[in-house]
């Protein structure tokens, strides 16, 4: 019996979050398809039944955790007042469950940096929309702090804090102190408040 369109599309998606957990946690290039099918329940062998190419997963699984990140910081600064939104989104990013969590819902361009810098042409568009999606939920938080800041000089600091966030916690999950990676989380939180 074949499969609903609704059983393939279920298995598919499957399949990109066993992708993405694994991408993130192992790296793209480490993965092989046998560990991402099997974590989600299925062989290797079934991969071409979803999938044109590894790249394409990729693809998918890289726009998924990123969405993932987005929806988590978005959720951090919706439950705060305006005024404390960007705070939220800084303190939810730079925080050492985030740092201790490479999987559920950790930040795909820290794990994956410089992967995705030598990855195809399609999977770096999507990394590079979803981090201007990102960059986008910061700027959207600046008007509260600077209001008097041009919507092109808020744009430009969002990038700068985004950068900082990625790279300060890119490393802190390299140094193998802990005591040095908190201060390197805490510090830049500091340094990042409005």
């Amino acid at each position: 019996m074949r499969k609903s369109r609704q059983e393939a599309a279920e298995t598919r998606q499957r399949i990109v979050e066993a992708a993405s957990s694994r991408f993130r946690l192992q790296g793209i290039g480490s993965t092989g398809l046998a560990d991402f099918m099997g974590e989600a329940g299925l062989t290797h062998g079934g991969f071409y039944k979803h999938f044109a190419s590894k790249d394409q997963v990729v693809q998918e699984s890289m726009a998924l955790a990123a969405a993932e990140l987005t929806e988590v910081l978005r959720t951090a600064a919706a439950v705060q007042p305006a005024s404390r939104g960007l705070k939220a989104i800084i303190d939810r990013y730079l925080s050492i469950g985030h740092r201790d969590n490479v999987v559920d819902g950790g930040c795909p361009f820290v794990a994956l940096a410089s992967e995705l810098a030598r990855g195809s042409d399609e999977v770096r568009e999507i990394a590079t929309a979803s981090l201007n999606e990102l960059a986008d939920l910061i700027t959207a938080q600046l008007p509260a702090h600077y209001p008097d800041l041009p919507a092109a000089a808020a744009r430009k600091k969002a990038w700068v804090m985004l950068s900082t966030m990625i790279g300060a916690m890119s490393v802190a999950r390299v140094v193998n102190d802990e005591a040095l990676s908190d201060s390197i989380l805490r510090e830049t939180r500091k340094t990042l408040y409005p």
